[in-house]
Protein backbone atom coordinates (compact mmCIF):
# COMPACT_ATOMS: atom_id res chain seq x y z
CA UNK A 1 0.00 0.00 0.00
CA UNK A 2 1.35 3.34 -0.80
CA UNK A 3 1.21 6.34 0.90
CA UNK A 4 1.48 9.82 0.13
CA UNK A 5 4.93 11.39 1.54
CA UNK A 6 4.39 14.52 3.55
CA UNK A 7 6.57 17.99 2.69
CA UNK A 8 5.05 19.70 5.05
CA UNK A 9 4.37 18.40 8.87
CA UNK A 10 1.74 20.56 10.76
CA UNK A 11 2.20 20.90 14.10
CA UNK A 12 0.47 22.60 17.10
CA UNK A 13 -1.72 25.43 15.57
CA UNK A 14 -0.87 29.11 16.34
CA UNK A 15 -3.45 29.63 18.85
CA UNK A 16 -2.23 26.52 20.82
CA UNK A 17 1.44 28.04 20.68
CA UNK A 18 0.27 31.30 21.88
CA UNK A 19 -1.39 30.06 24.96
CA UNK A 20 1.44 28.06 25.51
CA UNK A 21 3.84 31.01 25.58
CA UNK A 22 1.18 32.82 27.59
CA UNK A 23 1.05 30.35 30.03
CA UNK A 24 5.04 30.31 30.36
CA UNK A 25 5.11 33.67 31.15
CA UNK A 26 3.03 33.33 33.50
CA UNK A 27 4.72 30.52 35.65
CA UNK A 28 8.02 32.50 34.75
CA UNK A 29 6.39 35.85 36.47
CA UNK A 30 4.93 34.09 39.45
CA UNK A 31 8.22 32.47 39.90
CA UNK A 32 9.99 35.69 39.83
CA UNK A 33 7.79 37.41 42.33
CA UNK A 34 8.00 34.40 44.92
CA UNK A 35 10.37 31.54 44.36
CA UNK A 36 13.44 33.83 43.45
CA UNK A 37 15.27 31.01 41.60
CA UNK A 38 16.29 32.72 38.32
CA UNK A 39 17.36 36.30 39.39
CA UNK A 40 20.89 34.03 40.62
CA UNK A 41 20.45 32.16 37.39
CA UNK A 42 20.63 35.61 35.63
CA UNK A 43 23.57 36.81 37.49
CA UNK A 44 25.52 34.34 36.98
CA UNK A 45 24.63 34.28 32.86
CA UNK A 46 25.79 37.89 33.55
CA UNK A 47 29.10 37.19 35.15
CA UNK A 48 29.59 35.10 32.44
CA UNK A 49 29.06 36.71 29.29
CA UNK A 50 30.38 39.72 30.76
CA UNK A 51 34.19 39.30 29.18
CA UNK A 52 32.08 38.93 25.91
CA UNK A 53 29.98 42.35 26.34
CA UNK A 54 33.84 44.21 27.62
CA UNK A 55 35.45 42.75 23.99
CA UNK A 56 32.05 43.89 22.26
CA UNK A 57 32.51 47.18 23.53
CA UNK A 58 36.56 47.24 23.16
CA UNK A 59 36.21 49.17 19.09
CA UNK A 60 33.63 51.67 20.11
CA UNK A 61 35.94 52.92 23.82
CA UNK A 62 38.76 52.48 22.09
CA UNK A 63 37.53 54.77 19.07
CA UNK A 64 35.43 57.27 22.38
CA UNK A 65 39.63 57.54 23.61
CA UNK A 66 41.41 58.18 20.47
CA UNK A 67 38.65 60.79 19.65
CA UNK A 68 39.39 62.35 22.81
CA UNK A 69 43.04 62.49 22.49
CA UNK A 70 42.98 63.95 19.28
CA UNK A 71 40.31 66.78 20.55
CA UNK A 72 42.52 67.16 23.55
CA UNK A 73 45.30 68.08 20.74
CA UNK A 74 43.51 70.27 18.82
CA UNK A 75 42.78 72.17 22.15
CA UNK A 76 46.26 72.70 23.21
CA UNK A 77 47.44 74.26 19.36
CA UNK A 78 44.27 76.38 19.50
CA UNK A 79 45.03 77.54 23.00
CA UNK A 80 48.61 78.83 21.96
CA UNK A 81 47.39 80.19 19.34
CA UNK A 82 45.11 82.07 21.33
CA UNK A 83 47.39 83.19 23.49
CA UNK A 84 50.10 84.78 21.42
CA UNK A 85 47.25 86.59 20.10
CA UNK A 86 46.47 87.76 23.37
CA UNK A 87 49.75 88.63 24.22
CA UNK A 88 50.02 90.99 20.73
CA UNK A 89 46.94 92.19 21.04
CA UNK A 90 47.90 93.60 24.81
CA UNK A 91 50.55 95.52 23.82
CA UNK A 92 47.89 97.56 21.61
CA UNK A 93 46.02 97.93 24.02
CA UNK A 94 48.36 99.21 26.78
CA UNK A 95 49.54 101.79 24.69
CA UNK A 96 46.08 102.88 23.70
CA UNK A 97 44.68 103.19 27.34
CA UNK A 98 48.04 105.32 28.17
CA UNK A 99 47.03 107.94 24.96
CA UNK A 100 43.84 107.71 25.83
CA UNK A 101 44.77 109.23 29.64
CA UNK A 102 46.74 111.69 28.30
CA UNK A 103 44.73 112.97 25.18
CA UNK A 104 41.74 113.31 27.83
CA UNK A 105 44.58 115.50 30.13
CA UNK A 106 45.44 117.59 27.38
CA UNK A 107 41.98 118.40 26.25
CA UNK A 108 41.14 119.65 29.57
CA UNK A 109 43.99 121.86 29.93
CA UNK A 110 44.18 123.33 26.22
CA UNK A 111 40.52 122.65 24.83
CA UNK A 112 42.27 120.43 21.67
CA UNK A 113 43.00 117.40 20.03
CA UNK A 114 46.29 116.31 21.03
CA UNK A 115 48.57 115.07 17.71
CA UNK A 116 50.91 112.94 18.16
CA UNK A 117 54.54 114.00 16.98
CA UNK A 118 56.47 110.92 16.78
CA UNK A 119 55.25 107.87 13.89
CA UNK A 120 56.14 104.87 15.54
CA UNK A 121 55.98 101.45 14.14
CA UNK A 122 56.40 97.94 16.99
CA UNK A 123 56.98 94.48 15.95
CA UNK A 124 56.44 91.94 18.57
CA UNK A 125 58.16 88.52 18.88
CA UNK A 126 56.73 86.30 21.71
CA UNK A 127 58.90 84.55 23.70
CA UNK A 128 58.92 82.55 27.02
CA UNK A 129 60.83 82.52 30.45
CA UNK A 130 63.37 79.74 30.74
CA UNK A 131 64.53 80.20 34.11
CA UNK A 132 65.37 83.03 36.97
CA UNK A 133 68.47 83.37 38.56
CA UNK A 134 68.47 82.47 42.67
CA UNK A 135 70.87 84.89 43.51
CA UNK A 136 68.54 87.40 45.39
CA UNK A 137 70.27 90.75 44.16
CA UNK A 138 70.15 89.50 40.65
CA UNK A 139 67.04 90.90 39.21
CA UNK A 140 67.65 88.93 35.52
CA UNK A 141 65.79 86.55 33.81
CA UNK A 142 66.49 84.58 30.54
CA UNK A 143 63.97 84.18 27.53
CA UNK A 144 64.28 81.17 25.29
CA UNK A 145 64.93 83.36 21.92
CA UNK A 146 68.42 85.06 20.82
CA UNK A 147 70.39 86.39 17.78
CA UNK A 148 69.09 83.72 15.86
CA UNK A 149 65.71 85.25 16.20
CA UNK A 150 66.91 88.58 15.50
CA UNK A 151 67.07 89.68 18.92
CA UNK A 152 69.21 92.41 19.83
CA UNK A 153 70.67 94.06 22.57
CA UNK A 154 68.33 97.22 23.77
CA UNK A 155 64.95 95.73 22.69
CA UNK A 156 62.39 96.23 25.68
CA UNK A 157 60.27 93.60 27.48
CA UNK A 158 56.92 93.41 28.42
CA UNK A 159 53.93 91.16 29.46
CA UNK A 160 50.18 91.50 28.84
CA UNK A 161 50.19 94.13 31.78
CA UNK A 162 53.55 96.59 31.28
CA UNK A 163 57.45 96.61 31.02
CA UNK A 164 59.14 94.43 32.49
CA UNK A 165 62.72 95.33 31.56
CA UNK A 166 65.42 95.49 28.68
CA UNK A 167 67.44 92.78 27.19
CA UNK A 168 70.91 93.67 28.00
CA UNK A 169 72.77 90.43 26.77
CA UNK A 170 72.19 88.50 23.59
CA UNK A 171 73.28 84.80 22.58
CA UNK A 172 72.60 82.67 19.74
CA UNK A 173 69.52 80.89 21.21
CA UNK A 174 68.75 82.77 24.68
CA UNK A 175 68.58 86.62 26.10
CA UNK A 176 69.70 87.82 29.26
CA UNK A 177 66.44 90.67 30.31
CA UNK A 178 67.24 93.19 33.39
CA UNK A 179 64.82 93.62 34.97
CA UNK A 180 63.37 97.25 35.86
CA UNK A 181 64.17 96.41 39.52
CA UNK A 182 67.75 95.81 39.42
CA UNK A 183 69.46 99.01 40.90
CA UNK A 184 71.65 99.15 38.16
CA UNK A 185 68.28 99.79 35.87
CA UNK A 186 67.14 103.12 35.43
CA UNK A 187 63.72 104.15 32.84
CA UNK A 188 62.35 107.25 31.59
CA UNK A 189 59.12 107.99 33.05
CA UNK A 190 56.08 110.87 33.54
CA UNK A 191 53.04 110.66 35.63
CA UNK A 192 49.80 110.36 33.81
CA UNK A 193 47.88 112.53 35.93
CA UNK A 194 50.34 115.49 35.06
CA UNK A 195 52.77 114.34 32.89
CA UNK A 196 55.55 115.47 35.40
CA UNK A 197 58.94 113.70 33.91
CA UNK A 198 61.71 112.11 36.03
CA UNK A 199 63.08 108.48 35.92
CA UNK A 200 62.61 105.53 38.18
CA UNK A 201 65.29 103.12 39.45
CA UNK A 202 65.43 99.57 40.65
CA UNK A 203 65.98 99.37 44.50
CA UNK A 204 67.54 95.57 43.96
CA UNK A 205 64.40 94.20 45.89
CA UNK A 206 61.37 92.19 44.26
CA UNK A 207 58.26 94.31 43.35
CA UNK A 208 59.68 97.52 44.42
CA UNK A 209 60.75 100.60 42.40
CA UNK A 210 61.52 103.99 43.56
CA UNK A 211 61.89 107.96 42.27
CA UNK A 212 64.92 109.33 42.92
CA UNK A 213 65.71 113.85 43.03
CA UNK A 214 61.95 114.68 43.26
CA UNK A 215 61.42 117.84 45.48
CA UNK A 216 59.09 117.37 48.50
CA UNK A 217 56.72 120.00 46.70
CA UNK A 218 56.02 117.98 43.78
CA UNK A 219 52.71 116.76 42.63
CA UNK A 220 52.31 113.37 43.03
CA UNK A 221 49.75 110.71 44.66
CA UNK A 222 49.82 107.20 45.86
CA UNK A 223 48.04 105.22 43.34
CA UNK A 224 49.65 107.35 40.37
CA UNK A 225 50.56 105.67 36.93
CA UNK A 226 53.66 106.10 35.93
CA UNK A 227 53.89 105.28 32.12
CA UNK A 228 57.03 105.48 29.88
CA UNK A 229 58.00 108.83 28.91
CA UNK A 230 59.86 108.24 25.48
CA UNK A 231 62.72 110.34 26.89
CA UNK A 232 65.84 108.95 25.36
CA UNK A 233 64.43 107.02 22.50
CA UNK A 234 64.71 103.45 24.11
CA UNK A 235 61.08 102.96 25.62
CA UNK A 236 58.43 104.36 23.56
CA UNK A 237 55.92 106.56 25.43
CA UNK A 238 52.54 105.65 26.93
CA UNK A 239 53.83 102.36 27.74
CA UNK A 240 52.65 101.47 31.93
CA UNK A 241 55.45 100.94 34.10
CA UNK A 242 54.34 101.54 38.23
CA UNK A 243 52.53 102.76 40.12
CA UNK A 244 52.97 104.90 43.54
CA UNK A 245 52.96 102.88 46.36
CA UNK A 246 54.52 104.81 49.30
CA UNK A 247 55.64 108.92 49.55
CA UNK A 248 57.34 109.99 52.73
CA UNK A 249 58.16 113.51 52.86
CA UNK A 250 60.49 115.39 55.46
CA UNK A 251 60.60 119.31 55.91
CA UNK A 252 64.66 119.08 56.47
CA UNK A 253 65.42 117.38 53.03
CA UNK A 254 65.17 118.33 49.69
CA UNK A 255 63.79 115.31 47.87
CA UNK A 256 60.91 112.98 48.95
CA UNK A 257 61.73 109.58 48.88
CA UNK A 258 58.66 107.90 46.89
CA UNK A 259 58.47 104.14 46.05
CA UNK A 260 56.01 101.93 43.74
CA UNK A 261 54.97 99.04 42.71
CA UNK A 262 55.77 97.90 39.24
CA UNK A 263 52.42 96.69 37.38
CA UNK A 264 54.54 93.97 35.64
CA UNK A 265 55.77 90.75 37.22
CA UNK A 266 57.74 87.94 35.12
CA UNK A 267 56.25 85.63 38.27
CA UNK A 268 52.48 85.82 37.01
CA UNK A 269 53.07 84.82 33.46
CA UNK A 270 55.61 82.16 31.37
CA UNK A 271 55.05 84.05 28.17
CA UNK A 272 56.21 87.67 27.35
CA UNK A 273 56.76 89.86 24.03
CA UNK A 274 60.13 91.39 23.22
CA UNK A 275 59.12 95.06 21.27
CA UNK A 276 61.09 96.18 18.57
CA UNK A 277 60.40 99.93 18.01
CA UNK A 278 61.80 102.06 15.18
CA UNK A 279 60.95 105.42 15.47
CA UNK A 280 61.53 108.92 13.30
CA UNK A 281 62.54 111.58 16.50
CA UNK A 282 62.84 114.73 15.82
CA UNK A 283 65.60 116.96 16.50
CA UNK A 284 66.23 118.40 19.74
CA UNK A 285 67.23 121.82 18.34
CA UNK A 286 64.63 121.81 16.38
CA UNK A 287 61.49 120.94 19.17
CA UNK A 288 63.26 123.88 21.55
CA UNK A 289 62.76 126.59 18.23
CA UNK A 290 59.22 125.40 18.25
CA UNK A 291 58.55 125.48 21.69
CA UNK A 292 60.10 128.61 21.78
CA UNK A 293 57.98 130.28 19.26
CA UNK A 294 54.73 128.85 20.12
CA UNK A 295 53.01 131.58 21.32
CA UNK A 296 49.74 130.45 23.86
CA UNK A 297 46.18 130.79 21.89
CA UNK A 298 43.48 133.09 24.19
CA UNK A 299 40.41 131.62 23.94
Amino acid sequence: MDSTPQFFRHGPGPFARLGFFILLSCLLMAEDLRFKVFPEFRQTIAIMIYPLQKAALFPSATNAIIKQLIGNFHLLEENTYLRERYLRDSEKLLRLRALESENKHLRKLLGAVNTIETKTTAKAVMAEILYTPRDPFSHKITLNKGSLHNIQAGQIVIDNKGIIGQITQVYPLTAEVTLITDKDHSVPIQIVRNNIRTVISGTGKNNEIELRYLSVNTDIREGDLLATSGIGGVYPRGLPVATVSEIKRHPADNFAQITGIPIAGVDRNRQVLILSFSATLPDPSEKLIKESSVEPKNN
